[in-house]
């Protein structure tokens, strides 16, 4: 086998986004303006949602829809243990405290029944995680949360593109959180967004995502614009800029192509391992449309960091997702959180290995990581 250097992953940026980089940085508008105006109008049409607002990260979307949804001090927030830094510490930064709620092992996503168990008084939002890009139990969550009159604030920073009974993620729920990261499915370099349907929850996200200032910089300095602002409340530094929109307005264009490669390429990638002895595939929930972010397998029959170091030893780059959170020393001592709660997650992060999956791969790239597999399993 020739030596060979496939990366965990890389982003697919095209001539389009180049020029129109190239247009924002000749117009003047470095920070956020027109284009990031645009690219929320497109965003909010593309998942059906009636709003869309721009920011700089997932983590920033998901912040400001506590906030803007009166979250705070005193309250709890169920969410999965199972999902990157960001997810549990927004809760923190709001004042509430996160309740984490054990994951399903085939789908490692959040377990409907765990946040039934979680549910106290002061229960007053769900963050469900769409891990890997397959959206979680919707229909299930969003009972709950009627029943016990919750806020359910999506991480979707996986899902863009994703959709659950017909509809896309982005229009389930009452605020849908996306990350538009350079590892993810689309992006803009760093961002994200967040789209609902509640037109004073949009307003208030526009107002704290800016210093919580009265007008953002296109209508203090557009042509129609006045210098004039009030600060209305205490906010941040959170906004999109123009540079970031004008990649994303071509990455949107092209991401059902992106997601049509990723699909093709988890078929290939499941075809050819769900028969191989000690390894699992994931698998795509009926009523799911299954985005692939990530291709998580399960190696059971050696040890999880061998198999990553034999595989980069042959040129192929693995990734783990993720180090749950209840075992992570900053929650066990804030929130008395144990390494043995949450089993179905602590299993699965132990046994967890996330293949290469992008669309700049090669089928060539994709027939060389599986035949490694073979490789590290068989020799």
């Amino acid at each position: 086998m020739d030596e060979l250097n496939i990366p965990y992953c890389l982003p697919e940026i095209g001539e389009e986004e180049i020029a129109e980089v190239v247009d924002t940085l000749r117009s003047g508008w470095l920070t956020m303006g027109p284009k990031t105006i645009a690219f929320e109008e497109q965003i909010a049409a593309y998942t059906g949602a009636k709003y869309a607002v721009a920011v700089n990260s997932c983590t920033a979307a998901l912040h400001l829809s506590l906030l803007a949804y009166g979250i705070g001090r005193g309250d709890e927030v169920i969410t999965s243990p199972y999902t990157f830094a960001s997810t549990g510490n927004v809760i923190v930064h709001s004042g509430a405290r996160p309740v984490f709620a054990d994951i399903q092992r085939d789908t490692f996503n959040i377990d409907p029944e765990k946040i039934n168990e979680a549910i106290t008084p002061k229960t007053k939002a769900i963050i469900p995680v769409h891990f890997a890009g397959q959206p979680c139990d919707m229909k299930e969550i969003q009972e709950i949360a009627d029943d016990h009159n919750l806020v359910v604030i999506e991480d979707a920073a996986h899902a863009i593109g994703a959709e659950y009974r017909g509809k896309k993620i982005g229009s389930l729920s009452d605020a849908t959180c996306f990350s538009f990261y350079a590892t993810k499915n689309m992006t803009t370099g760093e961002g994200g967004a967040v789209t609902t349907d509640d037109q004073k929850i949009a307003d208030k996200m526009r107002i704290l995502r800016l210093h919580g200032i009265s007008k953002d910089a296109w209508k203090r300095y557009s042509a129609q614009g006045s210098w004039y602002y009030e600060i209305e409340e205490c906010g941040w530094k959170y906004n999109m800029t123009d540079i970031q929109a004008a990649l994303g307005i071509h990455q949107l264009r092209k991401l059902d192509g992106f997601v049509a490669t990723r699909r093709k390429y988890a078929e290939m990638y499941s075809a050819a391992l769900r028969d191989l002895e000690g390894v699992v595939t994931p698998v795509e929930k009926e009523g799911r449309k299954h985005v692939y972010h990530l291709y998580p397998v399960l190696v059971n029959e050696m040890n999880r960091g061998d198999f990553i170091r034999e595989m980069a030893e042959m040129g192929i780059g693995c990734s783990v997702h993720f180090i749950p959170l209840h075992q992570h020393p900053a929650y066990q001592k804030l929130f008395e959180c144990m390494k043995g709660d949450c089993p179905n997650a602590t299993w699965l992060y132990e046994h967890e290995v996330s293949l290469p999956l992008y669309p700049k791969m090669s089928l060539m790239d994709l027939e060389s990581v599986i035949s490694c597999i073979n490789r590290v399993m068989y020799d």
